[in-house]
């Protein structure tokens, strides 16, 4: 694949995960190891990538006033720790990656056959939250995401938001969790040596960071809410063809 080539793909990825409140991580995993880029470098290169179209969707998504900060906040708690922990973590995981991918194509059925928000939301318990974030941060850490995969789907399938504050959730979510997979990286020594030394890098950053920009200006403010769900479904697909190695 060309220079051109990979930054058009990782742009595509940036814009589709983007328009969600996502950031694309399992989506720049699959196409850099098409590339063939060397496993070593392709996680901390998609954690980079993902803090940058995160911070650019928080702007836009808080912003807009979609995140329910005084309902959700628990579930950040442990999921910083948890991330970091799972940064530091190398574990040869191949079931528990499939296993994830299953889980994320049922989410993707699921979401898609429920194309609007439900009429009534259910209030979370604040222990639920904590133990959900501090398992979905574990998670997100062991595979190079920022979580906002895992977290969408089980804020909307147990009703807790609405699809844009879900957004709004996840996308604050990822951009916490990546900055602590990349710590923890750094801390076990993972970082690789010349991992970043790539000349057209700095290309690839700057149209992944204005596709992910468009994406969360129109998720967050134009989209109808049953256009970004089939998104959504288009993203978890993507994303468990990646776990499940299809």
């Amino acid at each position: 694949m060309t220079s051109g080539l990979i930054a058009a793909a990782l742009a595509v990825v940036a814009f589709l995960y983007a328009c969600v409140g996502h950031a694309g991580a399992s989506g720049y995993i699959a196409v850099l190891a098409l590339a063939g880029w060397p496993p070593e470098q392709i996680k901390p290169l998609a954690l980079l990538l993902n803090t940058l179209v995160a911070s650019v969707g928080c702007w836009n998504f808080l912003r807009a006033g979609h995140l329910p900060w005084q309902r959700l906040w628990p579930v950040y708690v442990l999921a910083i720790p948890a991330a970091f922990l799972g940064g530091w973590l190398v574990l040869p995981a191949l079931w528990f990656r499939r296993l994830v991918g299953v889980v994320l194509l049922l989410s993707a059925w699921r979401l898609g056959r429920r194309l609007q928000d439900p009429p009534l939301l259910q209030e979370p318990r604040p222990a639920v939250l904590m133990a959900a974030g501090g398992g979905l941060g574990l998670l997100a850490g062991l595979t190079g995401t920022g979580g906002g995969v895992f977290l969408t789907p089980l804020l909307l399938l147990c009703r807790w938001c609405s699809t844009r504050q879900a957004a709004a959730v996840s996308v604050l979510f990822i951009l916490v969790n990546s900055i602590a997979g990349l710590a923890g990286l750094a801390w076990a020594g993972a970082w690789p040596a010349g991992a970043f030394a790539r000349p057209d890098l700095l290309l690839w950053l700057a149209v992944v960071v204005l596709a992910g920009g468009l994406g969360s200006r129109l998720g967050s403010r134009h989209w109808p809410v049953a256009w970004i769900r089939r998104a959504l479904a288009a993203v978890l697909l993507l994303a468990s063809w990646k776990l499940l190695g299809l």
